[in-house]
């Protein structure tokens, strides 16, 4: 027993030499960095490296001999020595300039296209699309982007807080002559406000619960509100009284807009219907039906698609007043559509949700695309300007700006609540522009108002684009 006990332990190291001999002996060669002493492979290896990296330049001297007619064999350099120079290049071994290599490097430089300060050239100098291979240097060619460079945009900043509510501040809509804007909270008012002072000009009562959508009309003398209490309200602002009430929903009324050529209202809400109202006459048009969950977001136009909604249950969906049916269904986001913006000139639109914000064309509502950056926030208001400048706001206080071409996110802010307020009523409820563009306004869970506009001093210099193209479109 003491016996094989004191033999085990020595075969055992035997044969662990020998595996690690037989290892080297296999693997050796190929973590090498000399090259292998047989002078054939050596040959055919320098061969290999000069096809592949020098082919479209190796037999230049000869074109140029011939083009000249054989004349300009003088000052050329030997050939030979020339193809030495090559090989050591290809080789990655530096050329002795004492013993015949100045000679050697300088047949190269003659061997090699004329140019300013061209000497042996990189792996992706190809002289020309008829000369190229399939080598390297072809492989290597850097494609450009295909993406659109965003235009250069001002950051914006806060300069006006506007108390005055005593409730959440849950949407907001502009006069068409831009003088004044409106803002609807949960403490049950609507608030006019005077745009170039900030000052309160009128409070509206009549909703006995929060006031989530409102809009102005640039065709009547006409405001509309909706809310949490299942009524919508056309308000005179001549008299600033109710005149019309529009009865029909069963739920609470979220979102609200007015058709920019017809006499009609559309409002949404969590009865997941989107209901079409005749203005004049107080009559329920149709009721757009399809949805399966809360009607959260809508726009209309005058053009088909005329009417564009989002919901709850993630989808957007183009309708055709006509028929009062569904034309297209958009299911690209994953979750909630709670805010949609129409671009003030181009036919395309965008869409938020908590899982991205999305591009569309219209009419025909293909996807473009993405924006580059994801908030990774529930995003409860969007708004564009004419220029171009797309802002969202987010359930936790941050609102983005993004340049509506090509998508890229180029400023990033967070609201601070004003004082007394916890840091969970850091939420922006609804934001829009002014008429002009230049202004914009943001509604938030701190009781406040907001006003925001571009920063005068700011530069290209002074707050550069820092952009990087995505790798790939894609296409979801």
């Amino acid at each position: 027993m003491a016996a094989m006990e004191a033999v085990e332990p020595q075969s055992l190291k035997k044969l662990s030499l020998k595996s690690l001999k037989r290892a080297l002996d296999l693997f050796s060669p190929l973590h090498s960095h000399h090259a292998p002493p047989d002078p054939e492979s050596k040959r055919i290896r320098t061969s290999y490296k000069l096809n592949t990296e020098y082919a479209s330049v190796k037999n230049l001297s000869g074109e140029r001999d011939r083009e000249q007619g054989g004349g300009g064999a003088q000052g050329q350099g030997d050939p030979a020595s020339a193809s030495t120079a090559l090989a050591l290049v290809a080789n990655h071994e530096p050329l002795d300039l004492k013993e015949g290599g100045q000679s050697a490097l300088t047949s190269v430089q003659t061997m090699l296209p004329k140019g300013p300060d061209i000497g042996i050239p990189s792996r992706n100098v190809v002289p020309s699309s008829s000369e190229r291979h399939q080598s390297t240097s072809a492989l290597m060619e850097r494609i450009p982007s295909r993406w659109p460079r965003p235009s250069w945009h001002a950051p914006w900043k806060n300069y006006r807080v506007i108390s005055g509510h005593l409730g959440w501040v849950r949407s907001i809509a502009f006069d068409p002559s831009n003088t004044w804007f409106c803002t609807g909270s949960a403490d049950r008012t609507i608030k006019i406000w005077d745009v170039a002072s900030g000052k309160l000009k009128l409070t509206l009562t009549g909703h006995i619960e929060q006031i989530r959508g409102l809009a102005v009309s640039n065709r009547h003398t006409y405001m509309f509100s909706a809310g949490d209490d299942k009524q919508v309200k056309c308000w005179d602002l001549e008299q600033n009284k109710v005149v019309r009430s529009y009865h029909g929903h069963l739920s609470g009324v979220y979102c609200l807009a007015i058709h920019p050529t017809l006499d009609i209202l559309l409002t949404g809400g969590r009865d997941s219907v989107c209901r079409v109202w005749d203005i004049r006459t107080k009559a329920m048009v149709c009721a757009l039906s399809g949805h399966d969950n809360t009607v959260c977001s809508v726009f209309t136009r005058p053009r088909d698609p005329q009417v564009v909604t989002g919901s709850h249950d993630s989808t957007i969906k183009f309708w055709d007043l006509v028929a009062g049916k569904t034309l297209t269904t958009l299911t690209h986001h994953k979750k909630s559509v709670r805010a949609m913006a129409l671009h003030p000139k181009e036919n395309t639109f965008a869409s938020a949700s908590a899982d991205n914000v999305k591009k569309f064309n219209l009419p025909k509502g293909e996807f473009l695309h993405n924006m580059l950056s994801q908030q990774k926030t529930i995003i409860n208001a969007m708004a564009v300007n004419e220029d171009g400048v797309l802002a969202t706001a987010g359930d936790n206080g941050s609102m983005w700006f993004w340049d509506w071409k090509s998508g890229h996110n180029f400023q990033q802010s967070q609201t601070i609540v004003q004082p007394g307020s916890l840091d969970s009523e850091a939420c922006i409820y609804a934001l829009s522009y002014d008429i002009s563009g230049s202004r914009l306004v943001t509604c938030e869970a701190d009781k406040t108002i907001k006003m925001w506009k571009e920063d005068e001093n700011a530069t290209p210099e002074t707050h550069p684009i820092n952009f990087k193209p995505p790798k790939e479109f894609r296409r979801y």
